[in-house]
């Protein structure tokens, strides 16, 4: 499951105005023509690229009460949380991997 959400998250942030999106939604939610006019994208192109972001659970929305057809635009932690942990276990192996590798120059350095 989180290896499916991590592969979806980086699979839909490989469009520059998504990453751009998410950046944006990382500071607090906002506006689809917010958003649209943050980044120089047209608001149908926006409402694609929300979507996509919506379908893979990256962002969610919500109606404004006072204004049923605006809706705001979050952030969802879940996947960046998920993203983060698979990030966390990449590193800790490449530094097991680093500290293994200077152990052996270590002992072989010792008896040359």
């Amino acid at each position: 499951m989180v290896n499916d959400q991590v592969d979806r998250f980086f699979e839909v942030l490989a469009d520059p105005t998504r990453r751009q999106v998410v950046q944006l939604l990382g500071e607090g939610p906002q506006r689809a023509g917010q958003l649209a006019a943050a980044t120089s994208t047209s608001s149908p192109a926006m409402s694609r690229h929300l979507r996509i972001l919506l379908s893979a659970g990256v962002v969610t929305d919500e109606r404004v009460a006072e204004d049923a057809r605006v809706r705001v635009f979050r952030l969802r932690q879940e996947p960046v949380v998920a993203v983060q942990a698979w990030l966390d276990q990449v590193q800790a192996h490449w530094q097991e991997r680093l500290g293994a590798f200077k152990r052996h120059v270590e002992k072989t350095g010792e008896t040359s």
